[in-house]
C-alpha cells in the first residue's frame, strides 16, 4: 500500500511539474483569460528562441543529456545512430537543464517526445522516425542534401575490397 501511495505521489508530482510550464508556453495561452501581455510576450520570446536553436546548425537534438551522456535510451539511440553515420558537428540541447525548452520544443514542433530531430530548420522527428531512416537509407540522402558524407559509405567500400 505505502509503494502504491509513493507511485501516486511521484505521478501527481511529475504531472505539476509538467503541466505548469504546458499553459504558460502553450501558443494562444493569453486568449484563454487570465493571461496578460506577459504571458503572451514569453510565449513569443520562448518560440523565436527555439527557432534560433533549430536553424543554428544543420543538425540539431533536443536529447535528455548530452551526446557524452544520453540521460535516456532513445536519445542514447540518436546519438549513436548519429555517430554511426560520422555526423559529429551538431546542436545539441539538453532538455533537463531547461523545463522552458522542454515544453517550447514539444509545442513548437507539435510533437509529443523527446529526442527531436531537425535538419536545416526543418523538424525530421524523433528517434523512431531517425532510426526508420536509419535502416531504409534515407538517413544516408537526407545528410547529403545537408553537405554531410554518411560515413557508413565509406564503410561498405572498405568491405567490398
Amino acid at each position: 500500500m505505502l509503494s502504491l501511495l509513493r507511485i501516486s505521489c511521484r505521478i501527481a508530482a511529475r504531472r505539476a511539474v509538467v503541466q505548469a510550464p504546458r499553459r504558460y508556453l502553450s501558443e494562444g495561452s493569453a486568449d484563454r483569460g487570465g493571461g496578460g501581455a506577459g504571458v503572451e510576450d514569453g510565449v513569443g520570446e520562448t518560440r523565436q528562441r527555439l527557432e534560433g536553436l533549430v536553424k543554428k546548425d544543420k543538425v540539431v537534438v533536443f536529447i535528455k543529456g548530452t551526446p557524452a551522456q544520453p540521460m535516456c535510451g532513445f536519445s542514447n539511440a540518436v546519438v549513436q545512430i548519429l555517430r554511426m553515420h560520422g555526423v559529429e558537428n551538431y546542436g545539441s540541447y539538453n532538455v533537463l537543464e531547461d523545463q522552458e525548452i522542454r515544453q517550447g520544443i514539444k509545442n513548437y514542433s507539435n510533437w509529443p517526445t523527446i529526442p527531436q530531430i531537425y535538419f536545416d530548420g526543418e523538424f525530421v522527428g524523433g528517434c523512431d522516425i531517425l532510426l526508420q531512416m536509419h535502416q531504409n537509407g534515407d538517413l544516408v540522402e537526407e545528410l547529403k542534401k545537408l553537405g554531410i558524407r554518411s560515413a557508413l559509405l565509406d564503410t561498405e567500400k572498405e568491405d567490398k575490397k
